[in-house]
């Protein structure tokens, strides 16, 4: 199996996910969604398989420096738009396993989902 993980290097949930990996014996590939930004196809795959309310990174300073106007009447187009403009605000990390996408992590949901 593929892994693929999407995010951003010095993210503290980030370097837990990729420790947990490490530890292991996952192997992976690392995509820095900072530097190499993410495809609006594969966002939009995201966002159906998630739904935008889990994909978004509201909790972010990114998001919370938004003007309050731009924050109001959220829909999954308007996220994808705000996530391609600025992939800081995209939940981190995405493991995808091919079939299916883990969005940020949890080691429980990590160990159950790659035995």
């Amino acid at each position: 199996m593929a892994v693929i993980m999407y995010g951003i290097p010095n993210c503290d949930t980030v370097k837990k996910a990729r420790t947990w990996l490490a530890e292991n014996g996952v192997e992976f590939t690392f995509h820095d969604y900072k530097k190499h930004g993410v495809p609006a196809d594969q966002l939009k795959q995201w966002v159906d398989e998630h739904g935008w309310e889990v994909v978004l990174n509201r909790a972010g300073t990114t998001f919370k420096k938004l003007p309050d106007e731009a924050k109001t009447d959220l829909n999954a187009d308007k996220a994808i738009a705000f996530m391609i403009e600025q992939p800081s605000m995209i939940k981190r990390p995405i493991l995808d396993l091919g079939a299916k996408r883990l969005v940020g992590f949890k080691a429980d949901v990590y160990a159950a989902s790659l035995k």
